[in-house]
């Protein structure tokens, strides 16, 4: 097996060890930290709108009016 091959099974396992926390709702904050630091070093983003999870998240986090006004600013652009 070469380098590249054995880094894409790694990277393939992790990913799925990490899913399978998340979905079946075992994933601890120390998992889910792992989770996010993993999608920040492989440069995965996401830009929250109307029809993802992210911008339902966004949407019913505790934020001050002002912060969710100008959330929805950025949605109109």
């Amino acid at each position: 097996m070469e380098n590249t091959e054995k880094l894409n099974t790694l990277f393939d396992a992790v990913t799925e060890e990490l899913l399978v926390k998340i979905k079946s709702g075992e994933a601890k904050p120390a998992d889910l930290a792992v989770a996010v630091k993993f999608l920040k070093d492989n440069n995965i983003s996401c830009v929250p709108t109307d029809s993802n999870s992210f911008g339902e998240l966004i949407k019913n986090m505790p934020f001050m009016e002002e912060d969710k006004q100008k959330f929805n600013s950025f949605q109109k652009n």
